[in-house]
């Protein structure tokens, strides 16, 4: 999920600003070698590293918002209220349920307590919208066609596993 990250553009990479891309770290404009070189490299860390000391990975989206516009988490100070939940997941605690893009948290392992979440926004923010992700599932293989042959094929095989569990499969 690492070489799919994606940011908002900025005038850095000399394009429209603004817009949603695959960009990982922000590094594209400024790689100075091929990224599927640099997604290899990474990705062999793995093989040469003690798998416990390998970093954990968990996506956030703080912005996330409801039909009406609402950022449905609160944010700033009570992100750490989520960092709180990695922390737990990272020392084998943090109850969570599997899903098709991973372990998200259950309700009750977020706490809520002093703050006012609607549950109804809770539900959005835990909800996997199983066609976006097929839909970005999509996009994520025209992106890395663009790498051609030096696209790690370890990249390739964890979206096909992707798809899969999209699918029911």
């Amino acid at each position: 999920m690492g070489s799919a990250a994606g940011s908002e553009t900025t005038a850095a990479n000399l394009s429209k600003t603004g817009v949603l891309r695959h960009d990982p770290f922000a590094m594209l404009p400024f790689c100075g070698y091929n990224m599927g070189d640099y997604f290899a490299h990474w990705l062999s860390m793995a093989k040469r590293t003690d798998p416990s000391k390998l970093p954990r990975v968990f996506f956030v989206n703080w912005f996330r918002k409801g039909d009406d516009g609402h950022f449905l988490w609160p944010g700033y100070g009570e992100n750490s209220r989520v960092l709180k939940w990695i922390f737990e997941r990272v020392e084998g605690g943090g109850q969570a349920v599997e899903t098709p893009i991973g372990a998200m948290p259950t309700p009750e392992a977020i706490d809520l307590s002093g703050i006012d979440v609607p549950a109804e926004d809770l539900k959005t923010l835990l909800a996997v919208d199983v066609e976006a992700w097929k839909a970005e599932a999509a996009n994520l293989s025209e992106y890395y066609d663009g790498f051609g042959e030096r696209l790690p094929a370890a990249l390739r095989d964890q979206l096909r596993a992707l798809q899969d569990r999209l699918d029911g499969r």
